[in-house]
């Protein structure tokens, strides 16, 4: 049997858990006037007047504002030079100024009239205006939606706008220590659920009860729940985001799961493969090659790098046990791996055609999984972060097939 799955009860395994939230504290006022700052000076250099930030990730990440991003237009206006300012439905300024972080003007809009066109006259009041027959290139934020972008476009004549993704991801993408150590403490606490997950497993259990334990598992530790959840058994394995229909356990099942939580808004995100009983040589063979493709890739994840120079590691990897080539299957369908943050999906990627260099500060997962339709799949994702010195895993890798979390060592190891 498989070191550490099965053995345990459920009302064991989330006993094994406790509260592990205690000292991490949410991103203080001072780092987001510090990101604004930070911005600017790049806006400035690059010659970009102003961006728009919507409401959501980005909106938080600058300002610490939280708001949903809906309908209605509601962000802020951030100037190459002077104070931001915030663009809201009118009835709404009271609520945002009581979520507001980072204070701020609000210019508000009145149900019957254009945000649009007030987002346009409050460019012109802040004076970024046509100078010298050149318009101000002004970002328009990523994350806003087309309804956004249509509804300025016909009214901003003398704006070149643009894609304000130059300036938010290049922000972003470089983390801070203090948001390496939320990140680093919430996945901490997701590895934690793995562990517990993994113990409680029993034949004739389905996903729907692992998924609804990993929920109360997070919320053990301390996160608000799961903020997401893919539990994965035998064939079903082989699809890198799940299927339709629930399943059972049996002896000798693939058993993947693919969870997260979220701490002060930053997000974990691992994966653990498994068998479920004693496993085969087949099953040997690839979780073998999936776990020599993740070393493979964090090894090329050197400063400098280009992203994708990380993805054709794992690939080649793979290739050399026989999988691929590129995304043919047997082998590695999709990226090697996606930056992580405020969203479980950021810029830079590891994978064919981004070659943005490594650099301090920058966070990915690496799974490079290994689909075999028809048979099962193999992931192992942990994710690592950029440091002057190279690559630096937040968690360690699963271990092997027979002792994925490393119990055997814990174990035996010696009393100090």
């Amino acid at each position: 049997m498989t070191i550490g799955v099965g053995g345990k009860t459920a009302e064991q395994a989330l006993a094994s858990l406790s509260d592990m939230t205690a000292g991490a504290v949410p991103i203080a006022k001072e780092e987001h006037l510090e990101r604004i700052a930070r911005a600017q000076a790049f806006m400035r250099d690059q010659g970009i007047a102003a961006i728009y930030i919507n409401a959501g990730a980005n909106l938080l990440y600058f300002t610490g504002t939280r708001w949903h991003a809906s309908e209605r237009m509601v962000g802020a206006i951030l100037p190459a030079q002077g104070a931001l300012e915030y663009i809201a439905p009118a009835f709404e300024e009271s609520t945002l100024l009581d979520f507001m972080l980072v204070e701020g003007k609000v210019n508000g809009w009145q149900e019957h009239e254009s945000p649009y066109q007030l987002f346009v006259d409050t460019l012109a009041r802040m004076g970024i205006a046509d100078d010298a027959g050149q318009p101000p290139r002004v970002g328009i934020c990523e994350s806003a939606a087309f309804f956004i972008y249509d509804g300025i476009r016909p009214l901003a004549a003398g704006y070149a706008l643009e894609n304000a993704r130059t300036v938010t991801a290049h922000c972003r993408t470089r983390k801070s220590s203090a948001e390496i150590a939320l990140m680093q403490r919430a996945k901490d606490m997701t590895l934690a659920v793995h562990v517990a997950t993994a113990s409680m497993l029993r034949e004739g259990i389905t996903t729907t009860e692992v998924e609804q334990f990993i929920t109360a598992a997070h919320r053990k530790v301390g996160a608000p729940g799961s903020y997401f959840v893919i539990v994965l058994f035998g064939e079903a394995t082989a699809y890198p985001h799940g299927v339709s229909y629930v399943q059972t356990l049996k002896q000798g099942d693939t058993v993947l799961i693919d969870t997260g939580c979220k701490l002060h808004n930053y997000i974990s995100d691992i994966t653990r493969t498994y068998v479920y009983g004693e496993p085969s040589a087949r099953q040997r063979s690839v979780w073998d090659s999936e776990k020599k493709a993740q070393a493979a890739a964090f090894a090329a994840a050197q400063l400098g790098v280009p992203c994708e120079q990380v993805d054709q590691a794992a690939r080649r990897s793979l290739e050399a046990d026989g999988y691929g080539p590129g995304y043919k299957l047997p082998g590695l369908p999709h990226r090697t791996g996606h930056g992580i943050g405020l969203d479980i999906h950021e810029w830079p990627y590891l994978v064919g055609g981004d070659t943005t260099p490594l650099a301090p500060g920058m966070c990915f997962s690496n799974e490079p999984m290994i689909c075999i339709p028809g048979e099962f799949g193999v992931r192992h994702e942990d994710h690592f972060y950029m440091t002057d010195a190279g690559p630096r895993w937040f968690t360690e890798p699963a271990h092997s097939i027979d002792d994925p979390f490393c119990l055997r060592r814990e174990n035996h190891a010696s009393p100090s």
